[in-house]
């Protein structure tokens, strides 16, 4: 016999940071899956957001950058994941460049890439989600999507 809980919904939670320079976003080629992305990844259990964000720039380019403000959560889930919710933050300034360093296990490349570009670098479900979100960045307002669209308001 299920109980009522069993169908309450429990997602795969994700979180990235987009750094901006000059209309152009700070991507990072992953050694795996789909390549291109942005910082981030998986946040742990009883870890907010904000803090996996924050983790995942330290270990991915060796930086520690404290998420600014939200510019995106998009309900996007996969039909080989389930259910996803991904947050994407602003992490302020990249800083010298000089100072990234790739952990050169799951991170071999990182390039800043013409915004208007991101769809000949990331899939297209990426895309959407990262083209709205830098959006959200230059018009300083948060955005709710849904597969990288936006759901309300739109």
């Amino acid at each position: 016999m299920s109980s009522p809980a069993d169908r309450f919904a429990t997602p795969r939670v994700a979180a990235g940071a987009l750094f901006v320079a000059g209309g152009r976003v700070f991507l990072v080629r992953k050694t795996y899956g789909n390549k291109w992305d942005i910082p981030g990844g998986y946040v742990d259990i009883g870890e907010s957001p904000a803090a996996a964000c924050r983790r995942e720039v330290q270990e991915e380019l060796g930086l520690d950058r404290e998420p600014k403000r939200l510019l995106a959560v998009d309900w996007a889930p996969n039909g080989n994941e389930g259910d996803k919710i991904l947050y994407v933050f602003d992490c302020g300034q990249l800083g010298d460049e000089g100072e990234v360093t790739l952990d050169g296990d799951e991170l071999d490349k990182w390039e800043w890439v013409p915004a208007e570009n991101l769809g000949d670098y990331v899939i297209p479900r990426l895309a959407r989600r990262l083209t709205r979100a830098y959006e959200a960045y230059t018009d300083k307002a948060p955005l709710y999507l849904e597969h990288g669209e936006p759901a309300i308001g739109a």
